[in-house]
């Protein structure tokens, strides 16, 4: 076997990969496929050095029992988001922009094995029957997976990365997403116990600054954090991480981010942050605010602080209680004092636009922007 003979290479890892999947749905799977691919590699290429047969048998290991080609992107440090589109070339996010790699898969199969290797240590599995599947990886990246036929040009897969510690407000300061005055403005609202909703655009680094925002938390409270999926790295001494979960193929077991909402109100939190809200769990989250649970933190997809609002409205709404509009709105403005626009600009640098206060509610919410500070 040639050190350079990746077609051999590949075909070897395919039929250890296949090995692999079969031993581990058997129960046993583990040391003896590496010793099995050892003895493979100097059988057929004992004339090679101990260290290029080292070198092939790490090469295999990537494919047949890793991400395969997805491999090297994973242990990039600057890559923050994988998405492939069938054997089409991959492409990665870099500092805030997309770019097309040279890498790809060579098969719709190569890519389904691949995915089927990233979700077994999640519990995952997705299939014609279950199209769809959100994972967390055990490093915390999120894994998103889309099969045919919704997916029209074959398997979409979507890695976002995830740092194992969230970037500070100091840090965030010296990549010019935040200023001096805005983390004075944060600072100040979390020692007040203010309700900040974070919102922007999907990728604006929403998530990062409600992190960040929580690390201004004193080390004495107790937080509760809530999410579909856990992402939230805290650098706190009293964290709960709570995540949600779907319902098992059977329809059963599973575990909404409002009931958690509802639960975490009985763990005594001094704070709560919900990662996201996105459904009915917005009035729970609303009602919490509004009755001695202040100083709590969420985000919101939305590409205003306006819009964020309505949308707060909207989702509360979803909860079919029978309230009237008025009264979600008044409790929208009742619940949040401040909202915190993240948006990620052209140079794909993220970085917060605004802070807005929530002053009053009549026909609309009313908001007065404190940051940057209105000329005049």
């Amino acid at each position: 076997m040639n050190v350079r003979d990746s077609g051999e290479i590949e075909a070897v890892a395919a039929r250890f990969h296949t090995i692999l999947l079969e031993q581990a749905r058997e129960g046993s799977a583990g040391i003896e496929m590496a010793s099995r691919l050892t003895a493979l590699v100097d059988s057929r290429a004992g004339i090679l050095s101990a260290e290029s047969r080292a070198r092939i048998v790490q090469r295999i290991a990537e494919r047949a029992l890793g991400a395969g080609p997805l491999e090297r992107l994973l242990r990039d440090p600057e890559v923050d988001e994988i998405l492939v589109s069938g054997t089409a070339p991959i492409w990665v996010e870099r500092g805030g922009r997309l770019a097309q790699t040279d890498t790809s898969f060579e098969s719709d199969d190569q890519l389904r094995l691949t995915i089927e290797r990233l979700l077994a240590p999640a519990g995952r599995r997705v299939d014609e029957a279950e199209p769809l599947c959100d994972a967390r990886l055990p490093d915390g990246s999120r894994v998103n997976v889309v099969l045919p036929p919704l997916a029209v040009d074959g398997p979409a897969l979507s890695i976002r990365r995830f740092r194992q510690r969230g970037l500070s407000a100091e840090q965030l300061i010296e990549l010019g997403s935040w200023s001096p005055a805005l983390a004075e403005i944060l600072a100040d609202a979390i020692g007040r116990r203010l309700n900040i909703l974070v919102c922007g655009g999907t990728g604006s680094g929403k998530t990062t600054t409600l992190a960040a925002i929580a690390g201004l938390l004193g080390d004495g409270e107790r937080v509760v954090t809530i999410e579909d999926t856990a992402e939230l790295r805290l650098d706190l001494s009293h964290v709960v991480r709570l995540e949600g979960r779907p319902a098992s193929i059977e329809g059963r077991g599973e575990v909404t981010i409002r009931s958690l909402v509802r639960n975490a109100l009985r763990m005594r939190p001094d704070r709560i942050i919900v990662g996201e809200v996105r459904g009915a769990e917005a009035l729970d989250m609303l009602i919490a605010l509004s009755t001695g649970h202040d100083g709590s933190l969420t985000t919101i997809h939305a590409g205003s602080p306006v819009e964020a609002l309505r949308r707060l409205e909207t989702l509360a709404l979803m909860a079919d209680v029978g309230l009237p509009h008025g009264a979600i709105r008044a409790q929208v403005a009742e619940a949040i004092d401040l909202v915190v626009f993240q948006i990620r600009d052209r140079s794909g640098q993220r970085r917060v636009a605004s802070v807005d206060r929530v002053v009053a509610a009549g026909r609309e919410i009313q908001t007065e922007t404190i940051y940057p500070a209105p000329l005049g």
